[in-house]
């Protein structure tokens, strides 16, 4: 297996994100992509990642193949590497060779993890409604509700997306509503919410920097797992999956 890619801040990016979800992971390397399917230790979120092969400038695979690392380890070698660097990336024994090729040459080795058999599955899940914005809304939106209140309601009514936030003394509320920058697309014109952890939220619009069109794609349901969606066409696509916060008000 030998991979060469041009432009390590796809990864580098995808990575920084996802291990502040997820300790270890097991990536699936196929002919069509790198992929990794991760629950995080409290099973509340989910992340799902593809860096695709026409990402990469050589994409060497004799077979598929499945390696596990410790994802703040490999975080900490992308760290290092710089936007005009070129990152190798080849296995060698129990090891995952990266090597960063700029100005100098530097060589990393990651040591391999055996983690348990069983690779998780993505669920099948139907969502009524479907809203794509920019980035920058969407932060700017979980940014405000953080101000007031350790969770958000996501809520969608009609051509609307409100978001709202309660604290002991303290309330919030974003509506956005659709426009050239907002597409709110529904099934019903029923009025339908749920309630999220804005910690996780907080983590998970990192994702962001991967999104090459600045957009991000949401969908959810009445009190039912919420998906946030990123991509770069061609390059990287990553998605979270978090449960919702079920209470009683």
């Amino acid at each position: 297996m030998k991979l060469t890619l041009a432009e390590p801040k796809y990864l580098k990016d995808s990575i920084s994100i996802i291990s502040d979800l997820v300790n270890e992971g097991r990536f699936r390397i196929t002919k069509d992509a790198i992929e990794l399917i991760a629950m995080d230790p409290a099973n509340v979120a989910m992340v799902i990642f593809r860096l695709l092969s026409s990402a990469f400038v050589e994409y060497d695979i004799k077979e598929e193949t499945e390696i596990a690392v410790n994802l703040s380890s490999m975080k900490q070698i992308l760290r290092r590497a710089k936007s005009s660097d070129t990152l190798v990336m080849e296995l060698q024994e129990n090891k995952l060779i990266m090597q960063l090729r700029g100005n100098t040459t530097r060589t990393f080795s990651l040591p391999l993890l055996e983690l348990e058999d069983g690779t998780q599955k993505i669920p099948d899940l139907k969502f009524p409604l479907m809203i794509e914005t920019s980035n920058e809304l969407l932060n700017s939106s979980i940014e405000d509700a953080d101000v007031v209140g350790e969770s958000v309601n996501f809520i969608v009514e009609g051509k609307k997306f409100l978001i709202s936030s309660k604290g002991d003394l303290s309330n919030a509320e974003i509506i956005i509503k659709e426009g050239d920058v907002t597409k709110i697309t529904t099934e019903n014109q029923d009025t339908i919410k749920a309630k999220y952890s804005i910690e996780y939220l907080k983590k998970m619009i990192g994702g962001s920097k991967v999104a090459g069109d600045g957009k991000v794609l949401v969908q959810f349901n009445k009190d039912y797992p919420l998906k946030i969606e990123y991509k770069t066409l061609n390059r990287v696509q990553l998605s979270f999956i978090l449960a919702p916060r079920v209470e009683n008000d």
